[in-house]
């Protein structure tokens, strides 16, 4: 038997929106927001429910990275996520590339912290790293 027999095909896995929203502890109406805005466009069963796969969950967590200690709106991440699909970068890279650019931009780890405090005072949940 291969070990690449033992692998699990991430492609076929999806999680309903309740689910995705818990793993990325985020609101359901965020969600819908990000969907509406093009940002994380959820798939749509035959009875139109949400749907998001794994890719999904990378890239809703740089969505959280983005907006969370890069301090970014929609219209940033859209612009990102524009640049980022020219690059041709995978999901799963997205994420590191960003956070490279991020440190060659001089935005420092105490500087993304205040951020998460700012936006936590707004009455929304920090992100837990």
């Amino acid at each position: 038997m291969n070990k690449s027999d033992n692998k699990i095909d991430t492609s076929t896995l999806s999680f309903p929106i309740g689910t995705f929203a818990v793993a990325l502890k985020v609101h359901q109406r965020t969600l819908r927001i990000w969907d509406k805005e093009g940002i994380l466009v959820s798939k749509r069963t035959q009875k139109n429910r949400r749907y998001y796969t794994v890719d999904d969950l990378k890239r809703g967590e740089l969505v959280l990275f983005l907006t969370r200690n890069l301090a970014l709106n929609l219209s940033g991440i859209k612009i990102i996520f524009a640049l980022l699909d020219e690059k041709k970068l995978s999901e799963s890279e997205k994420l590191e590339y960003v956070k490279s650019m991020a440190k060659k931009a001089n935005i420092s780890k105490e500087e993304q912290e205040k951020n998460i405090l700012k936006i936590s005072k707004k009455g929304r949940k920090p992100a837990n790293d």
